[in-house]
C-alpha cells in the first residue's frame, strides 16, 4: 500500500496543530489524528502566560523559552491572517512575589525589583506584604482562544483533521515507520510524530516515561476596565499577570481572571474538588481582596504532559520516520512556536537551528 500522505501527526493540541502548520507551510501533505476534540486538553486549560523568565524553569529550556517568546508576536501575527481572528494577546507583563531569599536567581536581564511605590502604581489592589516584587517582561494571551484561531489556520492550509479516533499503534515495516493505527482504520506515511501530550507514552512500539501532572483552575469575572491611552481594556481589579508561590493571576480583555493552579499526582484523574477550588480562590483573595467582589465563572482540571527529568522530549526515536515533539509540562503553550519550528527542521532531516540533544528521546530508555 502507498503512503496516504507525507506526515501524520499524533494529537491535536496546540504542539502537533502548530507542527502540522508549520510542515504544511513547507509543502508537506500533513494528517493529524485526534483521539478527541482539538486543543481540549492540557491546550485548554493552560493558563496562558509566557512565563520564559520564570527561574525555575530548567536551565536547559531557557534557550528554547526565550526564543518562543520572540517567535510569539510573529506567530500571532500569522493565525490571526489566516484564521481572521484577533486574539487576546497581552505584553502588560508580570507582577512576580517571591517567596524569600531561597528563590532561584532571575537570569532574565530586563527582570526589575520594584519599590512598594512602584508596586502601589503596577497594582494598586495587591496586597503582597513584605515579599519582594519583580516585575518580568512577559506576555500572556487566551489559549482557548487560539485553538480557535489555529484550528481555522489549519483548515485554511488544507491540514487533513480527523477527530474521535484513538491511534493504537504506531506501524513499522522493518526499522522504518510506516504509518498508525486507529480504532477502525490505518493511514500510511513515511513519517510520524507523536504530539499526544500526556498520552504519548502509550504507544508502542517506542514507549517514552510520560506522565499526567493534575492542574485544577478557576475563572472568575471582574468589571472591565479602560485605560484612557486606549490601550487593551483589562479587569479592574487587576492589570497585569500576577505569579507568586501559592497562587497565580491572569487577566483577560474581557474581564475575566484565571487563578491557578495545583500541581497533583493524581494519574488521569481530571475531577474538580471543591475544597481545592475554595483554597485557591482564598488564595487569590489574600492577594488581591478586591476579588472577592467577583464572581466564579467556571473551575476546571488539565493534565500536563510531563517527563522524569521536567524536560520536553523533541527529535527520532530509534525507529527511522518516528519522531517525538511531547513532555511540555508547564510550558506548552509557550513552547509551541519554537518547537513546530525547530520539529519541522528535524524531520525534514535539517539539522535545527537551536540545540535541541538534551532533549533527544534515546536519553530514556524503551518501555516496551
Amino acid at each position: 500500500m502507498k503512503p496516504s500522505t507525507d506526515v501524520i501527526v499524533i494529537g491535536g493540541g496546540l504542539i502537533g496543530l502548530s507542527l502540522g502548520l508549520a510542515l504544511r507551510q513547507q509543502g508537506a501533505t500533513v494528517l493529524i489524528v485526534e483521539r478527541g476534540e482539538p486543543g481540549h486538553e492540557a491546550s485548554y486549560a493552560a493558563a496562558g502566560m509566557l512565563a520564559h523568565c520564570d527561574p525555575h524553569m530548567p536551565v536547559l529550556l531557557q534557550p528554547l523559552a526565550t526564543a518562543s517568546a520572540k517567535a510569539y508576536p510573529e506567530f500571532i501575527r500569522e493565525i490571526e491572517g489566516e484564521s481572521g481572528e484577533h486574539l487576546d494577546y497581552r505584553l502588560g507583563g508580570t507582577a512576580l512575589l517571591l517567596a524569600g531569599p531561597t528563590e532561584p536567581e532571575i537570569l532574565c536581564p530586563e527582570a526589575k525589583t520594584l519599590t512598594p511605590d512602584e508596586v502601589a502604581v503596577l497594582e494598586p489592589g495587591l496586597r503582597c506584604g513584605s515579599r519582594r516584587v519583580v516585575y518580568l517582561p512577559e506576555a500572556a494571551l487566551d489559549p482557548r482562544q487560539l485553538i480557535t484561531a489555529v484550528l481555522a489556520a489549519v483548515k485554511h492550509r488544507g491540514v487533513d483533521l480527523r477527530t474521535g479516533t484513538s491511534v493504537t499503534e504506531v506501524l513499522v515495516t522493518g526499522e522504518c515507520v510506516a504509518g498508525v493505527r486507529t480504532e477502525h482504520t490505518q493511514y500510511l506515511a513515511p513519517i510520524v510524530v507523536n504530539c499526544a501530550g500526556a498520552w504519548a507514552g502509550q504507544l508502542s512500539p517506542r514507549r517514552v516515561p510520560m506522565r499526567p501532572v493534575k492542574g485544577q483552575m478557576l475563572a472568575m469575572a471582574a468589571p472591565i476596565g479602560h485605560h484612557a491611552d486606549g490601550s487593551p481594556a483589562v479587569p479592574c481589579f487587576i492589570r497585569h499577570v500576577v505569579r507568586a508561590p501559592e497562587v497565580y493571576l491572569v487577566p483577560r480583555s474581557d474581564g475575566r481572571i484565571i487563578i491557578g493552579s495545583t500541581l497533583e499526582e493524581a494519574g488521569f484523574d481530571k475531577r474538580v474538588e471543591a475544597t481545592t477550588i475554595q483554597r485557591l480562590h482564598a488564595a487569590a483573595i489574600a492577594l488581591v481582596p478586591q476579588i472577592a467582589e467577583a464572581r466564579i465563572l467556571e473551575s476546571w482540571a488539565g493534565l500536563r504532559p510531563t517527563t522524569p527529568d521536567l524536560l520536553p522530549i523533541l527529535g527520532q526515536t530509534m525507529i527511522k520516520g518516528y519522531f517525538i515533539a511531547a513532555g511540555h509540562y508547564r510550558d506548552g503553550i509557550l513552547l509551541a512556536p519554537i518547537t513546530a519550528y525547530l520539529m519541522a527542521q528535524v524531520v525534514r532531516g535539517l539539522q535545527p537551528e537551536l540545540d535541541i540533544s538534551a532533549f533527544t528521546p534515546s536519553r530514556f530508555s524503551v518501555l516496551d
